[in-house]
């Protein structure tokens, strides 16, 4: 395994072509090699030095449980709670994790630009360039595939979810306002930290583009599943899968378009439904162990049928152009 600024020889002498404050500039006969490497796909396409994907992996997470504790916090305040730190969600304390979910996103994103110094629409799709209708596209296809996700849970397995009784009170409708609001400003910084982050970051400890691809989505989907903080191996197994799977969607794609698309689908519906399934009650989150269980592969079977979706349609739109 060779780190990304390895693979040719350091500039050692002041010249019209300097190495940066780090020591990432490579040379090539014609110059400094560039950050961005164009002849890589989307996921592998970054040239780092060795010590840089370690902070861009390292923060963004610490930042994102500093934030979330202080604004625990003055939820607690705000609400008069004794234990704010508790696993049962009030639409505030929802709202203080979805925005510090999305500002870890973007700190990720500016963390990436500063370090490896590249353009930041280059994190969010690349050669192409971001298309807003794929991601349409795709919000309509994922939204059918998690609601027939949905749909086989509540037959059979409905005691899975830990679903309770249908109830809507004040509660919850504040919380599917909270929900549709500001889930997706979560869905996209998870997406923005792992699949625009980590992933080529990861990756760019490698310069073979398979190997960088496989280390790429191995790396950040633990780190995906490990940041969710459950306990229990089927839980843990399917958010490797999610991660895995989104990866997969952001590489075939070329772009972060199908797997933003898919995780904002995912948590909005799965969300929505949990929060009316709760009796009109506060929604509880329970990662703890023997939580989840088989009926998770259903969930895991939505999410290969999104990667086989994404990789149908770019396989046509390719082909057509």
């Amino acid at each position: 395994m060779n780190a990304a600024g390895s693979d040719g020889p350091r500039e050692t002498t002041s010249g019209p072509n300097p190495p940066d404050a780090g020591g990432s500039r490579l040379l090539t006969p014609e110059g400094p090699a560039p950050a961005v490497d164009s002849s890589r796909p989307f996921g592998v396409h970054l040239r780092m030095s060795w010590w840089k994907p370690l902070v861009v992996i390292l923060v963004p997470p610490l930042a994102m449980l500093v934030l979330q504790v202080l604004l625990y916090q003055v939820v607690g305040v705000v609400e008069g709670s004794d234990d704010p730190m508790s696993a049962t969600f009030t639409p505030l304390k929802f709202l203080a994790v979805n925005l510090s979910i999305g500002a870890t996103g973007v700190l990720a994103i500016l963390l990436l630009v500063w370090t490896a110094r590249v353009p930041w629409r280059s994190l969010l799709s690349f050669p192409r360039a971001f298309d807003a209708r794929r991601l349409t596209h795709y919000l309509i296809g994922a939204a059918l595939l998690v609601g027939a996700g949905i749909g086989v849970v509540a037959l059979v397995a409905p005691d899975s979810p830990g679903w309770t009784a249908f109830g809507v009170t004040g509660t919850t409708i504040g919380m599917l306002a909270i929900v549709l609001l500001s889930t997706p400003v979560q869905a996209v910084g998870e997406e923005l930290t792992y699949r625009s982050a980590t992933l080529p970051a990861a990756a760019s400890w490698v310069r073979a583009v398979r190997p960088a691809l496989a280390v790429g989505l191995v790396v950040s989907s633990l780190q995906f599943a490990v940041v969710h903080g459950s306990t229990d191996p089927w839980l843990f197994g399917y958010y490797t899968v999610f991660g895995i799977s989104t990866g997969l969607m952001a590489v075939i794609s070329r772009g972060i378009e199908a797997p933003v698309a898919f995780h904002v689908a995912n948590n909005v519906l799965f969300t929505s439904v949990n929060t009316v399934m709760a009796d009109g009650e506060a929604l509880a989150i329970d990662r703890s162990t023997d939580s989840g269980d088989a009926s998770l592969l259903i969930l895991a079977v939505v999410n290969i049928a999104m990667v086989a979706l994404v990789w149908l349609r770019e396989r046509r739109a390719r082909a057509t152009s």
